[in-house]
Order: C-alpha cells, then structure tokens, then sequence
C-alpha cells in the first residue's frame, strides 16, 4: 500500500497511471531527496512508496483516434469562454507584451443593440468567435503555456468544464483516486485539477482515519465563480471552503507565474491551515514534474511522511 498519491491535472488522456509514473517517480524521489539535503529528519521515499490516479482515459472516446481538431469555434459560450478569458486577463496581467482583452463591451462582443433571439445570436457569435480566437493566439504563443496548439488548449478548456458540469464523469474520476487511499495513506499530491480531485475526495473520507497532509500545486481551487462555488461539498455561507476533516497539513504550492493558478493563496479561501508557498519553476511555470523536483514541494511531501 502506497504512502503518497499522486493525482494529475488535464490533458493526460493518452497516459494510464502506470506511464504516469515514469514522469512523476524521479521527478517526486527528487524533490524529497533535496528536501532531505535540507533536513535529514525528514520522511523518506521507498520503491512503492508512491502511486499515480490515473484517470485520463475516462476523457477518450472509444472508436476514435486521439482529440478531435478543436478550433476557436469548438469553445462553449459559458464556462470555456470564461475560463479562457480569465487565462488571458492573469497572463497578460503577469507579461505586459502579451495583448490583453479589451472590455466586451468595446470589441462589440456584448453589444447592446445586437438583436435578439435567433438572429442576435448569428450576429454576436462571430464577434465572440474572434475574441476567442484571438485569446487562444495570445495564450498558445506564451511561455505561459509552453507553446501548446490551440487544439490542445481548447481540448483543456473541455476537460475541466466536463469535470464540473458532468456528475458522472466528476464521480468516475474522483473513485479512481479514492481506492488509492488507504490507511497507510499519509500524502496526496494534486496537482491543477487533481487538486480539486485531491481535495474532494479527502473531503469525503471519514473522519476517523488517520490524519493526511495535503499538497496542492499550481491549483485553481480559489477561483471564485468557476471553481471555488462549483467544489463539492460547497462553500460555507460567508464565503469559506470546507476544510477537509481528514487533512491535518495542507501546503498549496504557487509560481508566482502560473496563469492556472490564478489565486495562488488559499488561506484566504480556506482557512489559516493552509500554508501557502511560493515556487519559481523557471519557464515552465504550471508544469508537473517543475513542481514536484521544487525543493518546497519535497519537503512539505516529506515532512508529511515523517508524522
């Protein structure tokens, strides 16, 4: 039974969670073995010690042959275009070479004398069409994205709206970590939307187990609208989330960089337990195995296999 596990963020639909392992396993050794440099009193890794919830398969459709060819049309009016939109504002806020949005109001996009029903809709699409496009050009030609095609970008778009807009799906996703999680269990790791899968499902165990240590990297938890008010179990009235009962240590890891992370402190959202820690992952400011190699992210890992 493993002691640490590992959950992933989107666009892993063609890995399972052995192939998962192959990236994370040096990169998670590698990082407690620094923090270890630090501090030898601290928790080590054994072989077995850690495994991945693989649950990208569930993203694929039987009988076809990878992603279909997403293009700017493909984004859903609603929660894609705004998850897009709140990408480009933070990494046009984060780099001020990139071409932000311009008020909806001034492009047209919201425009008050478009006619309504049917006929306002053929008018407005296309001004929404091109603003999206034109989001996709300032994103995928960005550091912030390392360079990733507008396909696959828009296919992340899809994941997480389906994850949160879809229940089976959401509880089909949130099992495959589950029966991970043992009594000798004492970290998981999520990272992107695996930490909002991490964090659900911690939020479900019984009480009575033994306690956990939660790491959440580059999370989206605290985005208000989008994800926070979409978490299950919901925020508490007031505008806090539900501190998961099982989970004793929660450090939440942030690049001051990362356009996903867009609220990159979670105490304010979720208490003063959470212990919130600033990473620098060079250019590859949301990448995985960035956060996991971080000497911060090794040690709040090991320090939890040390309790």
């Amino acid at each position: 039974m493993s002691r640490v596990v590992v959950v992933h963020g989107v666009g892993r639909q063609l890995d399972t969670a052995e192939t998962l392992l192959t990236e994370v396993g040096p990169a998670l050794r590698g990082g407690v073995e620094l923090a270890l440099r630090r501090d030898p009193a601290l928790g080590r890794l054994a072989d077995g010690d850690f495994v991945c919830a693989g649950y990208g398969d569930l993203y694929r459709k039987a009988g076809t042959r990878g992603e279909p060819y997403y293009r700017a049309e493909d984004v859903e009016p609603g929660f894609e275009a705004e998850l897009l939109e709140a990408w480009w504002r933070e990494a046009a806020r984060l780099d001020p070479r990139i071409p932000g949005p311009v008020p909806a109001s001034q492009d047209g996009t919201h425009a008050g004398a478009a006619p309504r029903g049917a006929v306002g809709h053929l008018v407005s699409r296309p001004l929404a069409v091109d603003r999206i496009r034109r989001a996709l050009n300032a994103l995928t030609r960005t550091r912030f994205f390392g360079a990733v095609s507008d396909r696959l970008l828009v296919s992340d778009l899809k994941q997480v709206r389906r994850y949160f807009t879809e229940p089976d799906l959401r509880a089909a996703i949130r099992a495959r970590a589950a029966e991970l999680i043992t009594p000798e269990t004492r970290v998981v790791v999520g990272h992107s939307l695996g930490s909002v899968v991490a964090y659900e499902v911690l939020c479900a165990l019984p009480p009575e187990r033994p306690p956990l240590t939660l790491v959440t990297l580059g999370s989206p938890l605290g985005l208000a609208g989008l994800v926070f008010d979409r978490l299950e179990p919901a925020p508490k009235p007031g505008g806090t989330g539900v501190w998961p009962t099982v989970v004793d240590q929660w450090t939440n890891l942030a690049d001051n960089g990362d356009a996903v992370a867009l609220v990159r402190e979670l105490a304010p959202r979720f208490g003063p337990g959470v212990v919130d820690v600033a990473v620098d992952n060079g250019a590859q400011m949301h990448s995985m195995r960035a956060y996991l190699t971080a000497v911060e992210t090794g040690t709040a890992i090991a320090a939890g296999l040390a309790r």
